[in-house]
């Protein structure tokens, strides 16, 4: 590559856009050149936009800290300086599926932490190791679009990848059915301990549209392209219950599985530590090296130990055994704000860059 691509973070204030800016931080592709927010930040250097609201653990990078922030709807001035961007806004569904097209349409390309055109019948929702083949897709969204390079794509919810990608690793034994219970950080809320002091020593069993997206998500990712757009899976049947505990970062799923074929633990086991995916192969630069461990202490995974493992970009899994009335049952450990957002959607960018989705402009 002969220079870094210029990026743009649009919501950039927001966590999922303050971990966009930690993660790029010295990346060997992308450049952080412009951060866009809501006009109450225009004008303002990041540092100030951001005030006292850094949520990270690690330093607000120098870099960015004198950025001027832009306003997130001036939709041309923004992307006239960037290759592509990537987008955390805080707005309603509709008016997200209108800024995101809008930035396309400005041929630039839009890879979306959001959810609003998760279920747009042109637009890839991709889990790189799991189904990068759904980019191709992109050359009808773009026809569509009336574009040349400019086109949305997205990353999936946070809650699914601590269990789609193990259902993935053994799909050759063909899951028929899945329960799953999800127990989902507060950073999937935007929040902090300080920020949502209720959720100290709390359980609330209840997360709006969560549970719809983790039985839905993981269908429409083992989906086919048929005719122009992504026709979902019919296969496995996927029950969800979700539940914010209190947790900082980390989503962990209990899980239950039957399986058409009935496979030995230690044949699971295999193909979950041999799982590569076209990141690995194409040793991406945040693709994590082991994508999904397997840790057989009974006590594991835990989030204190195991939420960082390949930098928040695996997965752990462990406790599987057989149950009595599912074929087997496992916990799956995945970080939320990193493989389950900003980082997934970074590793999506360098995939689509790889696949020359995504150049300079």
């Amino acid at each position: 590559m002969e220079r870094k691509l210029r990026v743009g973070i649009l919501g950039a204030t927001g966590m999922v856009g303050q971990r966009f800016i930690s993660l790029l931080e010295n990346h060997p592709w992308f450049e952080v050149v412009t951060v866009a927010a809501s006009p109450r930040s225009e004008g303002k250097t990041y540092e100030e936009a951001v005030g006292d609201r850094w949520k990270m653990q690690t330093p607000m990078p120098e870099a960015v800290k004198s950025l001027v922030v832009m306003n997130v709807n001036e939709v041309e001035k923004v992307a006239a300086g960037v290759d592509f961007v990537f987008s955390a806004v805080d707005m309603s569904k509709e008016e997200i599926k209108a800024i995101e097209e809008a930035y396309a349409k400005t041929e630039t390309p839009v890879v979306s932490n959001n959810s609003a055109h998760r279920w747009t019948k042109d637009v890839p929702m991709v889990i790189p190791e799991i189904n990068p083949e759904h980019f191709e897709i992109i050359e009808a969204q773009k026809a569509r679009l009336g574009t040349e390079r400019g086109f949305v794509a997205v990353k999936p919810n946070c809650s699914i990848q601590s269990y789609a990608p193990v259902l993935t690793a053994w799909k050759e034994f063909e899951p028929t059915e899945v329960v799953a219970t999800t127990y989902q950080a507060i950073s999937g809320a935007g929040k902090t301990f300080a920020e949502w002091p209720e959720m100290v020593e709390n359980i609330i069993p209840f997360i709006g549209g969560e549970e719809e997206k983790s039985e839905q998500e993981p269908l429409r990712i083992w989906g086919q392209i048929k005719d122009g757009e992504i026709v979902k899976a019919s296969s496995p049947v996927i029950t969800t219950q979700c539940i914010r505990v209190p947790v900082l970062d980390g989503h962990t799923a209990a899980v239950f599985v039957k399986f058409a074929k009935k496979p030995t633990k230690e044949q699971l086991i295999e193909k979950l530590v041999t799982f590569r995916g076209l990141p690995q192969e194409l040793e991406l630069p945040s693709a994590p090296k082991q994508f999904i461990q397997y840790l057989e202490e009974d006590n594991r995974p835990q989030v204190n130990l195991d939420v960082d493992f390949e930098k928040g970009m695996g997965i752990s899994v462990g406790r599987l055994r057989e149950d009595t009335v599912y074929d087997y049952k496992f916990v799956g450990l995945s970080h939320n704000t990193v493989r389950g957002a900003a980082g997934g959607a970074v590793l999506c960018a360098e995939t689509l860059t790889a696949k020359g989705y995504i150049k300079a402009k």
